[in-house]
């Protein structure tokens, strides 16, 4: 560690408050992980499960869910920078069975009653997450295409490895369904960037986890970070857990002796199928902050990040929030990662960049404040104990800088 930008009394201060919310019972534990000037803190509190043994380590592995999302964006621009893949051409040559698409007429409508596609779908299309197709953010259960979507391997929520096939057939049944939404037209979590996954084996000629492991893990040291984690690391795995029905009851979503991560994906989800480590993702968004260098390693060009870095969702398409009321009042969403545009609920600036994991993951760097820091829980964002922890962390992180 060497001198930089923290307050040695606010990063104590930082960490009763997280203390405070594992002493409480909200969750078994946590590591938290923070640096800014050339200073870096990794504090790892609690149990790795339930029940208090064994302790939480800073090198504790955690499913890091959509924290893969912005990860596997960096692997579709090293492609772009390499003119494997362009952002705007159609991505119909590598996906030939998403080329000819149709468009539902009525989302709500029957299945039969479409469009032609106005456009193909392009790769800036998924990484915006506006291919046409995702989650419905509304009472739909009775809509022919929902009812299809649950039918497939598709928008299964917190999903986990084993519960989709390989690329092809998945890939497969992505195209059996019709566009909710023409290309490019709105913003829909999160099919997109699994779709991704899928281009970016196909441009490589690797599967997604041989290519992000010699194009980014390796480069970057990020040498726990995979789509599972094998024997020799299982003790390393932390419980995930979600919120049970009575207040303050833990379910288990994912244990470790028969955890879905122990055995390698046929499908490796770029949406979010990586397990990592607190100071792996650190080394990722050091990465993103220093505009595609960490020490000697160049994974990005500085103009590349900087392309990345600007939000892509238009005024007309923030008119409706497709997450939950307010969601687009001061975010943005650019190529891979949410950007902050005003004020939120913590005291970060506009620009500031990355994203959050339904399983109780935070990942953000900060351009004008020359920090990051990285947030690793086990217990999902159905509770509000989860969004409460990760205010507080934001919180106390910018109210450690000096």
């Amino acid at each position: 560690m060497t001198e930089g930008r923290f307050s040695s009394t606010r990063i104590a201060q930082l960490n009763r408050v997280m203390e405070k919310h594992v002493s409480r019972g909200a969750l078994p534990g946590l590591v938290t992980a923070i640096s800014c000037g050339g200073e870096t803190h990794v504090n790892a509190i609690g149990s790795a499960v339930l029940g208090g043994s064994p302790r939480m380590q800073s090198d504790s592995l955690f499913r890091i869910d959509s924290l893969s999302k912005p990860i596997s964006a960096v692997g579709a621009m090293i492609l772009v920078e390499e003119c494997r893949l362009r952002l705007d051409d159609p991505v119909d040559e590598l996906l030939p069975e998403l080329a000819n698409r149709t468009v539902l007429r009525k989302i709500d409508g029957p299945l039969t009653d479409t469009v032609p596609a106005k456009r193909a779908i392009t790769l800036r299309d998924l990484l915006t997450l506006r291919m046409g197709l995702g989650y419905i953010m509304a009472r739909s259960s009775d809509w022919p295409i929902q009812q299809a979507v649950n039918e497939l391997p598709l928008l299964k929520g917190f999903s986990k490895p084993g519960d989709r096939p390989a690329n092809d057939d998945w890939l497969r049944a992505v195209a059996s369904l019709p566009l909710m939404h023409q290309p490019g037209e709105k913003w829909m979590y999160d099919l997109g960037m699994d779709v991704l996954g899928v281009l970016i084996a196909r441009a490589s000629g690797q599967s997604l986890a041989a290519f992000l492991s010699e194009r980014i893990f390796e480069p970057l040291g990020m040498k726990d970070t995979a789509f599972h984690v094998p024997d020799a690391k299982l003790a390393r795995l932390t419980g995930c857990y979600m919120a049970g029905e009575k207040p303050g009851e833990l379910r288990l979503h994912d244990g470790v002796e028969d955890s879905a991560w122990r055995h390698a994906p046929a499908f490796c989800a770029a949406a979010g199928g990586l397990v990592s480590t607190a100071e792996d993702m650190l080394a990722f968004a050091q990465m993103m902050l220093n505009q595609g260098t960490h020490g000697r390693q160049r994974v990005l060009a500085r103009s590349t990040i900087e392309a990345m870095s600007v939000d892509q969702i238009t005024p007309e398409q923030k008119q409706i929030s497709p997450f939950f009321p307010g969601f687009w009042t001061n975010a943005g969403w650019c190529l891979g990662f949410s950007i902050v545009t005003g004020p939120d609920s913590t005291p970060a600036p506009p620009g500031r960049c990355g994203w959050d994991g339904g399983l109780g993951t935070s990942c953000y760097w900060d351009a004008r404040e020359r920090c990051v820091g990285v947030l690793l829980t086990q217990l999902a964002v159905t509770s509000p104990d989860a969004q409460a922890i990760r205010q507080d962390f934001w919180t106390s992180l910018y109210q450690a800088l000096d």
